[in-house]
């Protein structure tokens, strides 16, 4: 059997529909919810199930001709994992400096090691960008973003 991008992609995407299925049984419902016919879990189990549909329709239809083998050449791996490296990074920078700051260092970082090294434009690709998102999720969708330990304790809180 030749394994081609498309395979790989839809036993990801699979994998990654099962288990968000799986977890969406452990959202919380209120008394009474079990019995409605749409509640908190309905549409993550309705997305899980599309997913898992369209995944394997991904995998039954993907093209197997020899010229679209799988070749892992000039793909740059180690870049792949510091930017993974990064994201965890700034999953741990959250909590302690606050979804602001660690958002622009994050898109920093980032896209210095995609290699971009203007300071000027790494700031205006960063900031405006992460003071966009803190907008729409704390004045629009009304969503509480703590400002981080950091904050708190310099300046109380």
């Amino acid at each position: 059997m030749i394994i081609t991008k498309d395979h790989i992609g839809g036993l990801v995407f699979l994998c990654l529909s099962v288990v968000y299925g799986y977890y969406a049984g452990d959202i919380a419902l209120l008394p009474g919810d079990e019995f409605e016919p749409f509640n908190a879990q309905t549409l993550p189990f309705a997305l899980a199930t599309l997913g898992g549909i369209l995944s394997l329709g991904l995998l039954f239809t993907a093209d197997k001709g020899a010229e679209h083998k799988l070749s892992l050449q000039g793909y740059d791996f180690p870049l792949v994992a510091k930017l993974l490296l990064l994201v965890v990074l700034f999953a741990l920078a959250l909590d302690w400096v606050g979804f602001m700051l660690a958002t622009v260092f994050f898109l920093i970082s980032g896209y210095w090691l995609l290699g971009e090294r203007r300071p000027k434009m790494l700031l205006l690709a960063s900031v405006p960008f992460a003071a966009g998102i803190w907008f729409v999720l704390t004045q629009l969708l009304d969503i509480y973003l703590a400002p981080g330990r950091l904050f708190t304790q310099l300046f109380g809180g």
